[in-house]
């Protein structure tokens, strides 16, 4: 509705796992290289953890566009079915061919995928998103597969992607086998307030927005105190923010404005009504 009056070409705002989008944030820089080195060192099973919406999808997707040819991969977004179907996931993103779907056919396929991709030279890696909701048969498959190796490296990289429920998990003395097996641990952390204005106007610019489109110190102040710095919820604010820009047909984005939205989210509780604005 608003992309026309600030010169749009896309939604700058949305909440989905753009990485046209990605933010350079010291934090999320840091869980990208933890990741590549993870990766290029052949650690084996690396877990990053973080709450909703501090950008753990964005960097799992990030990484893959970065990979390069020489890195087969696999991206399990939804992993909400049983071990087997888990397996029969894996073998079909990776490109596998495999007539049988049980359990010891599909192991030995990948087996045989793992060394025909490292005599190539090349690494593979899985990705596995919401681990949180993985239950201790399917952790346990991971671990196992994670046994693919020859004398010298890891033939599979596995990524683990979940909120920090995914590390109480972990502790389960059912998994400590799977938890010793973690080379590289990174844990997602909110945005720096100091970071708030750079991303919105990093994802302004991306998205090719009129130059006098501004949020006032004031503004970018109240989104801070609302979103913590999280940043799907500073999505959430700004895009609600630039709608009721439009309806006032204003390039400036006040402190009222962001009250205003940030009533609209959560109604007026005692966690909304300190923003409001004051003339």
């Amino acid at each position: 509705m608003y992309k026309n009056f600030f010169s749009l070409k896309e939604n700058p705002f949305n909440i989905t796992a753009d990485p046209s989008f990605f933010f350079p944030s010291q934090r999320h820089e840091e869980a990208f290289n933890h990741l590549a080195y993870g990766i290029s060192s052949r650690k084996g099973i690396i877990v990053v953890t973080g709450e909703i919406g501090t950008g753990k999808t964005t960097i799992c997707r990030m990484l893959l566009n970065r990979l390069g040819t020489k890195v087969k991969t696999a991206l399990i977004l939804n992993p909400s079915f049983s071990d087997l179907q888990l397996l029969q996931m894996i073998v079909h993103d990776l490109g596998i061919e495999c007539s049988k779907k049980n359990k010891l056919v599909l192991v030995g396929a990948i087996a045989l995928f793992l060394v025909d991709q490292s005599a190539q030279g090349n690494n593979v890696v899985i990705i596995i998103d919401e681990c949180q909701n993985l239950n201790i048969r399917q952790l346990e498959q991971i671990r196992l597969l994670s046994n693919l190796e020859t004398e010298k490296e890891k033939l599979l990289q596995i990524i683990l992607v979940g909120q920090p429920e995914l590390n109480e998990k972990l502790n389960n003395k059912a998994l400590r086998q799977l938890n010793q097996r973690v080379s590289v641990r990174y844990h997602m952390q909110p945005l720096d307030k100091s970071e708030i204005r750079s991303y919105i106007e990093h994802r302004l610019n991306t998205a090719g927005a009129d130059k006098r489109l501004k949020f006032s110190a004031e503004a970018i102040e109240a989104i801070y105190a609302f979103s913590q710095g999280t940043p799907r919820v500073i999505n959430i604010i700004c895009d609600r923010a630039l709608l009721g820009a439009f309806v006032q047909e204003t390039f400036l984005i006040d402190e009222k404005i962001i009250a205003d939205c940030i009533k609209e989210i959560n109604g007026p509780t005692e966690n909304t009504l300190k923003y409001e604005y004051h003339s």
